[in-house]
């Protein structure tokens, strides 16, 4: 699959693993993901502060990422 992002950036909802909880939804740019990928935890674009965030590194609430999923329009990630 290839992803369509719009402007560089892709929507990516959140969810949690154990209750498909919607906890957030978010931006991403290819760098993003790539991290997200290589990582295991998640990362986001910054639509507001023009840059890459870390989930967590503020806050403490880390997101660790089980599977990236692609919608069917390949314009979203889940």
């Amino acid at each position: 699959m290839e992803i369509q992002f719009k402007d560089g950036l892709v929507p990516v909802i959140v969810q949690e693993k154990r209750t498909r909880e919607v906890l957030m939804l978010a931006y991403a740019n290819a760098t993003a993901l790539e991290l997200t990928r290589t990582t295991g935890y998640a990362h986001y674009y910054s639509r507001s502060r023009q840059k890459l965030w870390k989930k967590g590194e503020e806050s403490g609430h880390f997101q660790q990422v089980c599977r990236i999923l692609v919608d069917c329009d390949e314009d979203a990630v889940l």
